[in-house]
C-alpha cells in the first residue's frame, strides 16, 4: 500500500483524497485577499491552502525583467511586478497564524533555492516542486535536504523527465501530481489516464493538479486513483491576473469538495455484497419458484 506521512493525515491507498485550495497569486500582493481565500477553502472544507513562493530576482529571466506590463497598480516592469505580488515576512506569518486558527493545513511551492530558505523557517508540512522545477536538478536535491513530503507536479514534461526526477528525489515521502500546464487546460489535453499510468509506474501515492474549467473532470480524477487534488481558488474568475480564469470560486469549490466526498463514500470496497436495504426489494421482486444451483436453474415443486 502506497502512502505518505503529510502533517496529521495519511495520503495515498485507501484514504480520503486530501484537498488543497491553491492561492497561487491569485491574492495579487493583497493579505486581506489572501485571508479572504483561505476562509473560502476553510468553508469549503478543504484540507489543506498552498501559497507559492519566488525570489524574482533568481526566477525572472533576464530577457523579460524590463518588460513592460500593464497591472492594476499602473504600467511597471514584469520584474517589478513579480516584486510587487510576492509577501514577506510579515505577511506569510500573519497568513500562517490564519491557518492554525483555523486549523487548515498550509504548504508552499517553492521556485529556487532562496525561496525554500524563507519557507523552511515556518516549518510547512511538506513542499510543492512546481512542474517548472522538474528538470532543476540542483533546485529539486534542495528540496529533498529538507527532509520534508514532497509533491512533485509533472506538467510540460515528459516521461523520462519524470523518471529522472523521480530517480533524484526518491519514492519515500513523495506524492506525484498529473497536471497539464496549461491556465485554462483544454479538456482534450486533461490526459486523465496518466494518473492509473503513473500509478502503475512508481512505488508512490499519485494526485491530480487541474487547471480546467469546470469540476467533472476533478471528479474524474478521484474516480481514477488521486489520492491529492489541487485547484487554483479565487473570489472571482473576472477578476484580474493570469490564474484567475483557471480557477474555482467560493461556491464551486464546496460543491466540489462535497462531490469528491460523495464519490468516495459510493466506490465501496469492490466486494460483492446484498445489502440490507436490498432485502425487501429481493423478496418482493425475485420468483421463488425457482432457484439457481450451480449455475443451472432448477423448478421448485
Amino acid at each position: 500500500m502506497r502512502t505518505i506521512n503529510f502533517g496529521k493525515r495519511v495520503l495515498g491507498d485507501n484514504q480520503p483524497t486530501y484537498i488543497v485550495a491553491e492561492l497561487g497569486i491569485n491574492h495579487n500582493g493583497d493579505v486581506d485577499l489572501a485571508r479572504r481565500l483561505i476562509d473560502a477553502a476553510v468553508e469549503a472544507r478543504c484540507d489543506a491552502v498552498k501559497f507559492q513562493k519566488r525570489t524574482p530576482e533568481l526566477c525572472v529571466p533576464a530577457t523579460q525583467r524590463n518588460q513592460t506590463r500593464e497591472t492594476p497598480w499602473g504600467m511597471m516592469s514584469y520584474l517589478d511586478y513579480r516584486r510587487r505580488i510576492e509577501f514577506g515576512v510579515d505577511e506569510y506569518g500573519t497568513l500562517i497564524a490564519h491557518c492554525r486558527t483555523c486549523s487548515i493545513d498550509w504548504f508552499a511551492s517553492c521556485w529556487d533555492e532562496t525561496a525554500i530558505d524563507f519557507i523552511e523557517w515556518f516549518e510547512p508540512i511538506g513542499y510543492k516542486i512546481p512542474s517548472a522545477a522538474l528538470t532543476d536538478v540542483a533546485l529539486l536535491a534542495r528540496f529533498r535536504q529538507t527532509g520534508r513530503p514532497l509533491i512533485l507536479s509533472t506538467g510540460m514534461s515528459t516521461m523520462a523527465q519524470i523518471e529522472a526526477a523521480v530517480r533524484l528525489l526518491g519514492t519515500e515521502n513523495l506524492l506525484i501530481t498529473h497536471a497539464t500546464s496549461a491556465y485554462p487546460c483544454p479538456l482534450q489535453e486533461l490526459n486523465l489516464k496518466m494518473i492509473e499510468t503513473i500509478h502503475a509506474r512508481f512505488d508512490c501515492p499519485v494526485g491530480y493538479s487541474g487547471h480546467e474549467v469546470g469540476l467533472p473532470t476533478t471528479l474524474a480524477a478521484v474516480c481514477l486513483g488521486a489520492s491529492l487534488i489541487e485547484r487554483h481558488v479565487t473570489l472571482d474568475r473576472a477578476m484580474w491576473g493570469t490564474d484567475q480564469a483557471a480557477s474555482v470560486e467560493p461556491h464551486g469549490l464546496k460543491r466540489l469538495v462535497k462531490y469528491v466526498r460523495d464519490v468516495e463514500a459510493a466506490m465501496g470496497d469492490g466486494i460483492k455484497t446484498v445489502y440490507e436495504s436490498e432485502i425487501p426489494v429481493m423478496q418482493k421482486l425475485r420468483r421463488t419458484d425457482r432457484l439457481m444451483v450451480s449455475g443451472t436453474e432448477h423448478a421448485v415443486n
